[in-house]
């Protein structure tokens, strides 16, 4: 038997050759083989998000070659989508592919085993990886043959050699003329191969008439052999499948689907159980591959081939077997039932929980392309229009635009329109107090100076930071919303690189960020990344006791935000190189279903909240009007699933968990992208909505719809219409608001109130509050209002580390690290705490804190906090204490070194061990060295002394 999936063609495309395995080689560069170059193992492999897949279906095929001899892996894209293919360990790699059809290769000297996988990020995990084995003699296997069923005395026509359904018995359509004798087949895709078993084989509507349906039956038969093989290939969905079934019982004792491929594999029954028993085969194809989804293509592999059933003595063996394992089932596409609907439509097939009702508050043409919005004192929604997206338009040519929505008559819709300004570009986030608008508009982040009664700018667009990248335009910054602290947050994602800096900066006073948070102070205009990580982050909001979590894609969706913490990653690596780990998720679960990754469960995960694309955040604090259960939860909108999705935040040790919680709101409507969320003056929710038939990023703008736009009012019915207007409430007023059971008006008082700056009247009845209010988080809104105006000083905050509540501790120690300086009383009393502390929530906040601070100030924090073994297990402690330490290293290896001896954090010595090792000095080896003699034959301190040598044997 030929290699089941050489080639023996020449393959005249970009090949690589790599006479040298030790480095990788980059597409900038390639080196060209020699067409008459000899290749002693050529395998060819098509590139899917699925895994690489031989001519013969095997995925992930293992490669065999002898030592010694040259290889060449050649990959073709077999979809619209980048790949590439690298070996781990020789540590060699193709340029990346993206065109449908594109091929590259590799050749290379086989050395030793190895792993084969692409590097794109999420591709390996998503199941992209084989391995390479040296073998000695042959790499090919020979398959087995096995034996026909009989019954009496006559062979079954499993195979369908007689050209009829002899033995069979069917139902339905999809098996009223379902033998094919020719392959290609006519029925297929004219490039693919079935590659059946002799001149027949069956399939119930290959890609031509695969929404047809039926069942089709064998005769019964005696299990004469302990294992039993067929050929089968097609949807790998439910309702598309092959079942042995016992006939006395009617036990289905194995079945199998195809992989979603039209390529016959052998698959191998185990029957040793049922060895006498009779059974039949049973041949069921119940899906139609039609999408309810507009734009979801119909699956054309919504059918079953089948052929050459076979009985075997032993075990048999298939070069190309389908290994369950190998089969990634894919639930029913979800039944979205309406799309491309009016306002007023869309409105009216939404599910809400009882009690609930949803109004259309505006549509086109008064509102096209909502992108980002906010409220103003007066409870006005400013809403931007985002014409400009996905191209940034030339200086001075934007086409973006702010609208101001009013409700004049408390009926829901918002009666009221004005254009506040025109012509700006590519604008993705906006929030509005301390004296104008705020825009995030790549590459700026722009300050207009406006005058708020006149609803007019008083002065040019101010510049206030640039250098915001637009790699990716649905990953710029974006989600403003002014924090408890006074500062100005944002999200920013994780494949736009951006470089930020004040107008002018040079590149070192300027900051890097393509993934995390960061946050901008309204007067001092300093800039900062509060925590780097996660992937594209749409969405940011604060639970009551001042803590921001973000929605995000792709990866996970939930993250409790830490200043100073660095978190997992879709894709690219940490500035810092010695990060080393990063934090995960808080969510217990993801809102996808199936094992084929995210991309896939988009679609087909309405029962676990739609799929993996999240946008908005909205922890809801809107008063009373709600009913309890939805208070602190965080609601955010799942766009493929069309869903608002809801989870429930739970303390756990210094943090929390993410669980899900019941969708609150189904839009029933494919179309439906909705943004964010926000609670008004009187606990209702407004809603943006992008409405856009296409639901992912595209740089070519005419696969976007320009002319439709929705925002959406949820209403409790308890919620009660208010006309409101803080920025005429006096001081004392606005004061008075911190302690309202709405967050809007604390929010929107704490701002007017940081904007029109502090004095002894305003301290005073703040003071009182946190002094004398029974309730926490009261006592947190006024600490925070009296720190935006002012009035904190770090005496107050020394006072308020002996609080009785571990939040005021903790809010005392960021506050006091803001400006990244203490006095020593200060830090004095900080390290006396973390002996004693016994809060991880405060014990979270000092290692937060002291990362603020120089490295040498934190020495003593660190060494007591990094011995905390309650702390070992907790969600967010350990790699903190780690990123605090980490710069120590540099400045005392010896002393560093016995700290992480003591650590009772896990990994904390491999970690400085490495962290040492790459500083590289002849000091740092000898700390090493001297460390090494101390574990002399520790076995149980293997893996610190692999490292160690390994570090020790570097250059």
């Amino acid at each position: 038997m030929k290699n089941f999936f050489r080639n023996g063609l020449a393959i005249f495309v970009a090949t690589l050759f790599l006479a040298s395995t030790s480095k990788m080689v980059h597409s900038s560069a390639p080196k060209l083989a020699q067409d008459t170059l000899h290749i002693d193992h050529d395998y060819v492999l098509e590139a899917t998000m699925l895994g690489y897949f031989a001519k013969d279906g095997t995925r992930n095929p293992t490669l065999k070659a002898n030592k010694g001899k040259r290889v060449r892996i050649t990959i073709y894209n077999g979809e619209m989508m980048t790949h590439d293919i690298a070996l781990e360990k020789a540590g060699i790699k193709t340029p990346s592919i993206s065109d449908k059809g594109a091929k590259v290769s590799m050749t290379f000297i086989a050395k030793e085993n190895d792993i084969y996988f692409c590097t794109v990020p999420g591709h390996r995990a998503a199941g992209m990886v084989g391995k390479l084995e040296i073998v000695t003699g042959e790499t090919e296997t020979i398959a087995s043959i096995g034996l026909i069923p009989t019954k009496n005395g006559k062979s079954i026509n499993v195979n369908f050699e007689t050209g009829t359904l002899e033995n069979w018995k069917a139902t339905g359509e999809a098996f009223s003329n379902p033998l094919i004798s020719q392959d290609p087949s006519p029925l297929h895709d004219k490039a693919v191969k079935i590659n059946p078993e002799g001149n027949y084989f069956l399939s119930s509507g290959g890609t031509v008439n695969y929404a047809l349906k039926g069942t089709l039956t064998s005769e019964s038969f005696k299990i004469t052999h302990p294992f039993a093989s067929f050929l089968v290939s097609g949807g790998a969905i439910q309702d598309t499948r092959v079942e042995l079934v016992l006939v006395k019982s009617q036990q289905v004792i194995f079945k199998s689907t195809g992989q979603g491929r039209a390529t016959l594999q052998p698959v191998v029954a185990n029957l040793k159980a049922h060895l006498g028993q009779e059974m039949f085969i049973r041949i069921i194809d119940n899906e139609t591959g039609i999408s309810p989804i507009p734009y979801v293509g119909h699956d054309k592999l919504a059918h079953i081939n089948f052929d050459n059933f076979r009985f075997h003595a032993t075990r048999p063996t298939f070069p190309n077997e389908l290994n369950q394992k190998d089969i990634i089932v894919l639930p029913p596409l979800d039944p979205i039932l309406h799309a491309g609907l009016s306002g007023k439509e869309a409105a009216k097939v939404m599910t809400l929980p009882k009690g609930f009702k949803i109004t259309l508050a505006a549509s086109e043409p008064d509102i096209v392309r909502p992108i980002s919005f906010t409220m103003d004192p007066r409870g006005r929604l400013w809403v931007v229009e985002g014409h400009t997206y996905p191209i940034p338009a030339l200086e001075g040519q934007g086409k973006d635009r702010i609208l101001i929505f009013e409700d004049t008559d408390g009926d829901g819709t918002l009666d009221k329109r004005k254009v506040f300004m025109e012509g700006l570009n590519l604008v993705s986030g906006i929030e509005v107090g301390m004296g104008g608008v705020w825009l995030g508009a790549a590459p700026y982040l722009l300050f207009i100076p406006t005058d708020f009664t006149l609803d007019k700018p008083t002065g040019p667009i101010q510049k206030l930071l640039d250098g915001w990248g637009v790699q990716d335009t649905h990953e710029v910054l974006n989600s403003l919303r002014w924090g408890p602290d006074g500062w100005l947050y944002g999200t920013h994602g994780v494949f736009t690189h951006s470089n930020v800096g004040k107008p002018g900066a040079t590149d070192q006073e300027r900051t890097k960020i393509n993934a995390g948070v960061w946050r901008f102070h309204p007067k001092t205009h300093v800039f900062e990344v509060f925590a780097e990580g996660s992937s594209n982050p749409w969405g940011i909001d604060f639970n009551e006791y001042g803590h921001p979590f973000i929605t995000v894609c792709v990866i996970p969706h939930m993250f409790h935000i830490i200043q100073g913490a660095r978190y997992q990653r879709q894709g690219g690596k940490h500035f810092n190189p010695y990060t080393y780990d990063d934090i995960k998720t808080i969510a217990d679960h993801v809102h996808y279903v199936g094992d084929r990754g995210p991309h896939a469960g988009n679609f087909r995960s309405a029962s676990a909240g739609g799929g993996h694309a999240h946008a908005g955040a909205m922890i809801y604090l809107g008063g009373n009007t709600w009913p309890k259960e939805f208070r602190n939860n965080i609601f955010m909108n799942n766009i493929n699933g069309a869903k608002l999705n809801v989870d429930i935040l739970t303390p756990k040790g210094s943090g929390y968990t993410a669980s899900h919680k019941k969708d609150f709101l189904s839009m029933n409507d494919s179309w439906s992208q909705w943004l964010n969320m926000k609670y008004d003056p009187s606990g209702s929710v407004y809603a943006i909505d992008w409405y856009d038939k296409n639901q992912c990023h595209s740089t070519n703008p005419d696969v976007h719809d320009k002319t439709m736009g929705r925002i959406f009012k949820i209403t409790h019915e308890t919620d009660v219409f208010v006309r409101v207007d803080l920025s005429k409430s006096t001081d004392q007023e606005l004061v008075n608001y911190q302690l309202n059971p709405n967050e809007w008006y604390v929010r929107q008082s704490r701002t007017i109130l940081q904007e029109r700056g502090g004095n002894a009247q305003i301290y005073k009845a703040l003071r009182d509050i946190l002094d004398k209010n029974p309730d926490v988080t009261r006592k947190l809104r006024a600490l925070w209002t009296l720190q935006v105006t002012g009035g904190l000083t770090e005496m107050d905050l020394e006072r308020l580390l002996g609080h009785e509540s571990p939040h005021i501790r903790s809010w005392a120690i960021q506050l006091a690290s803001e400006k990244k300086v203490v006095s020593a009383t200060f830090l004095s009393k900080l390290e006396s705490m973390a002996k004693t502390e016994p809060s991880a929530q405060v014990r979270l906040a000092m290692l937060s804190g002291v990362m603020r601070l120089r490295p040498e100030m934190r020495w003593n924090v660190v060494e007591a906090l990094a011995q905390k073994s309650e702390d070992r297990l907790d969600h967010n402690i350990p790699l903190m204490v780690w990123y605090a330490a980490e710069p120590l290293a540099a400045i005392d290896p010896m002393r560093s070194l016995a700290m992480a001896e003591k650590a009772k954090m896990p990994k904390f010595l491999l970690y400085m061990v490495q962290r040492i090792g790459a500083i590289k000095s002849a000091e740092s080896k000898k700390v090493l060295e001297g460390f090494m003699d101390r574990l002399g034959n520790n076995h149980e301190q293997h893996e610190i002394m692999m490292a160690v040598e390994k570090v020790l044997k570097e250059k």
